[in-house]
């Protein structure tokens, strides 16, 4: 019996990373596991109408039921019955299948992968950012599905492994790095801060701790040379700064591997800039340092398109740990020739996005590094995703100075390229509904479309004003900056609002934008990062500003 035709699945069309040249045939032998996602089952009852639902003053909320939300967004069980015939058809062995997030893994060679879905995968070459020659298996053109498959399927994650999503911090180059003792009292470079007191100046609120709350943190590694070590953290390390530098509770931490080597201390040295180590670090010092009393999980994953999209869902989807609040601290721009998304991907973690909206999960994304540039180096302007998916937060930085008497001043973080807030205007996402009165500019770049205003919010990013935190040996400590400070101070203040609240804020940005726009956040006025200016109001530099913890709490409590 003849097979059917094949049709290319939308939005799934890759072309080479700039600069990479192929050098040779992918290892027709080698095992692979693709992701397979599918469509929502059209028979599913609807999900819930998510700005409504988050209008809703949190106290207000139905609470969420996990399960009627894994009905709604369910796959039909004859789709995923559909996928598993084709399986059968090319040999190919069925993985895990997790039904609420729409996904089905498929294992086989490279040979029965590349023929299953109709693609020519080869092994391409380019030089990195550091100057070394890195290999990525690649692909061109669309994947293709068999037509009693087209619209089912809406997307193959896998077959392309080119690294995608810079961690997005910056620090000290190693030469000048201080040498401060991790013990109580330690003095850190003037200007500089311990979590503590930024939970202080941001006025977190006062006997609250994150008890109750889960804090999901996305975790990257795997991209260092094999045999070497490629990022996690020292529980050791993390205990003493907790307990005897910040006078805190050690926190509740535990890991869940999604893919990759999982918790592979490296180094913190800068030897290895593909060692994820520090930013491991940084974002567990910040969310333990400022939500002692949270449960804090770690979602390990790899640094490609596979891992970022199985890792959203998996946290999305995950009814054990129960996350309430995620932190994202890694990104890429969504529409440079380097980018490693495809429009398929993107699609797919924003219907992960949404369906955190529906089980009442706040996402908290830092908004990049470089500026409006983030890392392209081609003179255009450019959002950073996940940051400007319409269903998270977005978190900018600033350059905070404070005093005894409180913060003296604070403005947009800016010190030229590689050392400034991103923001923007997003090229793939609508400005969305309760966005529409912030006065979002049209983008920077011809033919200067509307569109997502990033970011939402902002918090201390700059070097010069960052935080200090471990070192993985244990017994010293540095400071610390970029976005990717501020995403996860945030994300450990929505856990500690939420217990203040006895409710879960959930996705944030319809109430922050419609009742909680003045008056609440710390406006950010002076300042550029790039092509975006900042003001009175919403600006994409810092969005609405910096926290005042009490005053957010007391505003969702009076609504």
């Amino acid at each position: 019996m003849p097979r059917s035709p094949y049709l290319p699945i939308p939005d799934s069309d890759r072309t080479p990373r700039a600069g990479a040249s192929v050098v040779g045939p992918a290892n027709l032998s080698e095992p692979l596991t693709v992701t397979v996602y599918l469509r929502r089952d059209p028979a599913a009852p609807a999900p819930p109408d998510l700005l409504e639902f988050a209008l809703t003053p949190p106290a207000k909320r139905k609470p969420a039921d996990h399960g009627e939300v894994d009905r709604a967004y369910r796959a039909a069980p004859a789709d995923i019955t559909a996928v598993k015939a084709f399986a059968l058809d090319h040999g190919l062995t069925l993985g895990t299948v997790n039904e609420p997030a729409r996904s089905v893994q498929l294992t086989g060679t490279v040979e029965q992968i590349s023929n299953a879905f109709q693609v020519t995968l080869a092994r391409y070459r380019y030089q990195g950012r550091d100057s070394r020659w890195h290999t990525y298996r690649g692909r061109e053109g669309a994947v293709h599905v068999p037509a009693e498959l087209d619209g089912i399927v809406t997307g193959v994650l896998g077959l392309d492994n080119r690294p995608i999503g810079a961690d997005l911090r910056t620090r000290q180059a190693t030469a000048a790095r201080a040498t401060i003792p991790a013990v109580a009292g330690a003095r850190i470079p003037a200007g500089t801060f311990l979590p503590t007191e930024l939970g202080r100046h941001y006025s977190f609120p006062v006997g609250t701790t994150g008890a109750g709350q889960c804090i999901a943190v996305l975790a990257f590694n795997g991209m260092t040379q094999p045999g070497r070590p490629s990022g996690g953290y020292s529980i050791d390390a993390l205990r003493n700064y907790f307990v005897n530098v910040l006078g805190n509770p050690m926190p509740d931490i535990t890991d869940v591997v999604v893919a990759g080597p999982g918790n592979d201390l490296g180094s913190d040295d800068g030897s290895d800039p593909a060692d994820s180590t520090p930013e491991i670090m940084l974002d567990l010092a910040m969310v333990g340092g400022l939500a002692p009393g949270a449960k804090i999980v770690v979602y390990f994953t790899v640094f490609t398109e596979q891992g970022w999209v199985d890792a959203i869902h998996t946290i999305v989807t995950d009814t054990v740990n129960k996350p309430t609040v995620i932190s994202c601290s890694y990104g890429n721009p969504e529409d440079s020739a380097n980018s490693a998304w495809t429009r398929m991907a993107i699609t797919s973690a924003d219907q992960a996005f949404a369906q955190a909206g529906a089980r009442n999960i706040s996402i908290c994304c830092a908004s990049g590094d470089d500026g409006t540039r983030d890392d392209a180096n081609d003179l255009k302007a450019h959002a950073d995703f996940p940051a400007s998916s319409p269903h998270v937060l977005g978190v900018g930085g600033t350059s905070l100075v404070a005093n005894t008497g409180g913060i003296a001043s604070e403005t947009v973080w800016d010190q030229g390229p590689g050392f400034a807030t991103g923001g923007g205007v997003s090229r793939w996402f609508p400005v969305p509904p309760w966005q529409s009165d912030a006065h979002v500019p049209h983008s920077a770049n011809p033919p200067h479309s509307a569109g997502r205003g990033v970011p939402d919010v902002a918090a201390d990013a700059d070097l010069v004003t960052g935080v200090v935190i471990p070192a993985v040996d244990g017994q010293g400590l540095y400071p610390i900056g970029g976005t990717s400070a501020a995403a996860p101070l945030w994300a450990a203040l929505l856990s500690r609002v939420n217990e203040g609240l006895s409710a879960p804020v959930g996705f944030l940005n319809p109430l922050l934008y419609t009742k909680l726009s003045t008056g609440i956040l710390r406006d950010i006025t002076q300042g550029s990062n790039g092509a975006y200016d900042a003001g009175p109001g919403w600006d994409a530099c810092t969005g609405f500003g910096s926290p005042v913890g009490t005053a957010l709490l007391s505003g969702l409590k009076t609504l």
